[in-house]
């Protein structure tokens, strides 16, 4: 199991300076363009000129790149062009926010989905069809759309939470509460499509095997063959589902935070990535693969326990 995981964390490592160093080299196109925002209309071409020298982003790109990565190894990231912050502090402080939603909405769908994956399996009839159903809807309805009706639902008409804005958990646990159910309530209905529709159709194919009907033969009971075995078998598919679905809920913050005003993570790369403040877009990006490659990283060593044989792939 260690030779599995330090496998997958050596492919992490491998794909992170892959990525940043592509991202690097896509920037570098637009380096005057930032240069000459920063410096504002008056800016010459001559004081471009000199500010790329002032930075730095006139040497070679593979220089420039790997001063970068020697600086983010050790946890600094730079500082923003425009505002003059630090940005891994800032990248964490905006990442906060973000997981606030994205952690108990994939959480709540997690839970509700084996719940009535395993539910929709076990009874044929409305269990099935409802499962099925919200799957579909799922599926077909937007997140963008969902939030749009909850806000007019349950914010414009009912008053009973907040339309926009945000509150530190520190400042007031109710006020936060409020803040972040709408937006968790919206990524809850995007989770559960792919994990229901997973759980299901993996519990299926399970009780429909040759040990279950062995177990039943036994006399052993249909909870014990559903959850202690069937389930257990099942869950190596709807976990890779799940971590999928998480850097898709993740994604979808971008969205989910500009509806609901929410200074969170995508809302903040959205803005860096406008102003082309190439030292916050990389840290964006280098959080969001090492982000990234931890989860499937967890999602892997689980997997792993769950099904022996994934651990020779």
């Amino acid at each position: 199991m260690l030779l599995y995981a330090l496998r997958r964390l050596g492919i992490g490592v491998v794909l992170a300076v892959l990525v940043t160093f592509i991202t690097y080299l896509l920037l570098s196109t637009s380096f005057r363009d930032m240069v000459s925002t920063l410096l504002g209309p008056d800016a010459t071409p001559d004081s471009v000129t000199g500010r790329l020298h002032d930075l730095g982003y006139d040497r070679p790109l593979v220089v420039q790149y790997g001063d970068w990565l020697a600086h983010a190894v050790r946890g600094d990231l730079g500082t923003s062009l425009f505002t003059s912050q630090a940005v891994a502090p800032a990248v964490l402080s905006h990442m906060v926010v973000t997981m606030s939603i994205v952690l108990p909405g994939l959480a709540i769908a997690l839970i509700l989905s084996v719940i009535l994956g395993v539910w929709a399996a076990s009874r044929s009839g409305a269990p099935d069809r409802i499962a099925q159903g919200i799957s579909l809807v799922g599926h077909v309805v937007p997140a963008l759309l969902t939030a749009i009706v909850l806000v007019v639902v349950f914010a414009v008409e009912l008053k009973i939470f907040p339309a926009t804005g945000y509150v530190q958990f520190g400042d007031s646990p109710v006020g936060w509460l409020r803040s972040t159910t709408l937006p968790v309530v919206v990524l809850v209905v995007a989770g559960m499509a792919a994990i229901t529709a997973q759980v299901r159709g993996s519990m299926i194919d399970e009780l429909g095997k040759d040990y279950v009907r062995t177990l039943r033969t036994a006399g052993l009971p249909s909870w014990s063959i559903v959850l202690k075995h069937a389930l257990r078998n099942a869950g190596s598919p709807a976990l890779t589902v799940t971590s999928l679905q998480f850097i898709q809920l993740f994604s979808h913050s971008v969205i989910i935070e500009n509806v609901f005003a929410l200074p969170g993570f995508g809302s903040f790369a959205f803005t860096s990535a406008q102003s082309i403040d190439v030292p916050v877009i990389m840290g964006v990006t280098i959080v969001s693969v090492v982000l990234v490659t931890v989860v499937n990283l967890i999602a892997d060593i689980v997997n792993g326990y769950l099904n022996p044989k994934a651990r020779l792939h």
